[in-house]
């Protein structure tokens, strides 16, 4: 519901709204006889321009239908309307919609065919000039058809740009991250192997001090010792937090590759202590879910991608399920069997499956 909502208030839709309501006041003109047919007309017109517009792209079928239907009731209208050129305005609005659909060579073929039968038409209603007419609407035509595919090429460039964009500010995210690891563990390589090495040297040196009778029995001796031992003790334990706070930040990277896209709106859950040091890794995870969200707006039609990552005994636990509807049986594309081989190369395994909702589900089992 939410998303026919959204592309009723698309430009586009719109203005075939308002185009189409302007039409319709060309009906009065009409004498009575041919008034229902033609209002009949033009309403099933503007039911099949509102399911063209409103269908999910993935809704192929139904699309075209609905545009071979348009073409067919556009003529009709043509026949029953010749003088009042409601059919011309029709097809305008025809060929902008078939521009959504069809191959260029599609449109310009079957934009020649509908232009032929009005042609012919006019011809048999002999209407003045009806060459003249007809390449007047053509030229129409082509104008819309071109503001068009234009207008949708430039859309295109916009999400791939902001998908690219997403893409390098997930990588960015995961290699300062990897660098932050990386730095951590080389302090603490340093601090364990120059400053412990000295401090357990220092030790030794006071130790043997302290067996001295000069020295034995003097404080700052053993003052020495003791704190020389809780320094060396507040280094380890330095060391140690260093390593233990290793770990790369997945859900920054995860949540800036979803930024971009309208929908599926992501829903991302990362269990408490699940830590993925190796860059690898997380870039496999990056680019599995990232194939999801791909594959969920684009095929499936969903809106929501449920994400989520924990720890089990055997390692780790990615789950993706996705509330769209999948079309017949899973079909691994190249996107699903680059999953495949990613998980393959970490040595984990991967199951597909329908969710509830027959959507896709996904699970992925890392080893530890």
């Amino acid at each position: 519901m939410w998303t026919a909502l959204t592309r009723f208030r698309e430009p586009m839709t719109l203005a075939g709204v308002f185009t189409l309501a302007a039409v319709s006041l060309g009906l009065r003109f009409l004498p009575a006889e041919v008034l229902p047919a033609a209002a009949a007309a033009l309403a099933a017109y503007a039911l099949g321009f509102l399911l063209f517009a409103l269908a999910p792209e993935t809704w192929q079928r139904p699309r075209r239908i609905a545009l071979v239907t348009m073409a067919c009731l556009a003529l009709l209208l043509a026949w029953l309307t010749p003088r009042v050129g409601t059919a011309q305005v029709l097809l305008v609005v025809w060929v902008a919609c078939a521009v959504n659909v069809l191959s260029p060579r599609g449109v310009v073929g079957a934009a020649l065919v509908l232009n032929v039968a009005f042609y012919l038409l006019m011809v048999h209603h002999r209407f003045g000039a009806p060459l003249t007419m007809t390449l007047i609407n053509i030229g129409f035509q082509a104008l819309a058809g071109l503001c068009v595919h234009y207008a949708r090429r430039a859309e295109d460039s916009r999400d791939q740009l902001a998908l690219v964009n997403a893409d390098l500010l997930a990588t960015r995210a995961l290699l300062a991250d990897s660098a932050r690891d990386a730095e951590r563990l080389r302090v603490a390589r340093e601090l364990h192997d120059v400053a412990g090495h000295k401090l357990t040297a220092m030790k030794l040196n006071l130790r043997a001090l302290a067996s001295d009778p000069v020295f034995a029995a003097r404080d700052e001796v053993r003052i020495a010792q003791q704190l020389s031992t809780e320094l060396l003790d507040d280094i380890r334990s330095v060391v140690q937090a260093l390593r233990d706070a290793r770990g790369l930040n997945l859900q920054t990277a995860i949540r800036a590759l979803a930024a971009p896209l309208p929908r599926p709106a992501l829903r991302l859950a990362i269990a408490d202590g699940v830590k993925v040091d190796d860059p690898a890794v997380a870039e496999s995870l990056l680019r599995i879910v990232q194939e999801c969200l791909t594959n969920a707006a684009r095929h499936a039609n969903a809106d929501t991608l449920r994400v989520s990552l924990k720890n089990e005994d055997a390692g780790m636990h990615l789950h993706i399920e996705d509330d769209g509807r999948l079309k017949g049986r899973i079909h691994e594309g190249n996107g699903l069997s680059g999953i495949r081989e990613r998980v393959a190369a970490l040595g984990g395994e991967m199951q597909l499956g329908s969710s509830a909702s027959g959507g896709l589900r996904l699970d992925v089992r890392l080893p530890a």
